[in-house]
């Protein structure tokens, strides 16, 4: 698939800090695409701060894709992150289905929680939510804490076996999308901090291993969903795509790790020549 394609961003967009839309945009409108953007919260900083203050923009939404619709303005592929509400899943799920087309693609990162946990704000009702979404996705990328959530498998486990891997992989795909990968998995059997897949396209599991850095940044999540969507849109397989997200990622990571605050993510402005080398 050539560049130049139309791909909608929706998440939160946050006022200081690289997370969110901040740190999509301008990945994929590094990459040679156009990018717009609906942003499901307005939000002030990183929750890792303490304080912060979160706008839902439900309503904005709303009338934002009645007029588009009037317009007809149409998109190639849709990302999705963190959604507030489920009258915004109840939205986006209609919105998305106007938009079907032959080579559309959603690719949804289900923001719930991490390290075993929710996020401060997620409730088992962000859980309901998520999973009534995942249906509209061609591919879903939760980490392992929120896969877990997904399917009810192994909550709280920061490891899994191989076998328990591959059960929460085949929860994820009852759940309705085409593809599924999960993130931050770490092999029982190994110790090895991994990827694990499956690519519907070929009906194929994959394990991808990546070198763990020792330092937590914010947003790293919205960055792989950035450069694992650009790779997917320019034809890669599903495997091939994570491969290059995790080591591009992981070079990012190595990179920034001596900053010394971490809360407000990747200065991914600094690294945009990093992803055309």
């Amino acid at each position: 698939m050539e560049n130049n394609k139309n791909i909608l961003i929706i998440g939160d967009m946050p006022g200081y800090g690289k997370m969110g839309l901040a740190g999509m945009l301008p990945i994929l409108s590094n990459i040679g695409h156009s990018i717009y953007n609906l942003p499901t919260a307005l939000v002030s900083n990183n929750f890792d701060y303490g304080q912060f203050s979160v706008l839902d923009t439900t309503d904005y939404m709303e009338q934002t894709i009645q007029v588009w619709q009037t317009l007809g303005f149409q998109f190639d592929c849709m990302t999705t992150g963190f959604l507030a509400s489920a009258a915004q899943v109840d939205l986006l799920r209609s919105f998305i289905d106007s938009q079907q087309k032959e080579g559309f693609l959603v690719v949804t990162d289900p923001i719930m929680g991490d390290a075993g946990k929710l996020y401060n704000g997620s409730t088992r009702e962000t859980v309901d939510n998520m999973r009534r979404f995942a249906g509209v996705a061609d591919v879903i990328v939760p980490n392992l804490t929120e896969a877990e959530f997904l399917t009810g498998l192994y909550e709280g486990e920061e490891t899994l076996t191989r076998d328990q891997a591959q059960k929460v992989l085949g929860g994820l795909l009852d759940l309705g999308p085409q593809s599924a990968v999960i993130t931050s998995g770490r092999e029982r059997e190994t110790g090895r901090h991994v990827v694990w897949g499956f690519d519907g396209q070929f009906g194929e599991q994959f394990t991808v291993p990546y070198r763990f850095i020792k330092a937590h940044f914010p947003g790293t999540g919205d960055i792989f969903t950035s450069l694992l969507t650009g790779q997917l849109l320019k034809g890669r397989t599903l495997p091939q795509a994570v491969q290059w997200a995790v080591d591009l990622l992981e070079r990012l990571i190595f990179m920034e790790q001596d900053v010394a605050e971490r809360n407000n993510g990747i200065r991914i402005e600094k690294y945009l020549s990093v992803l055309t080398e």
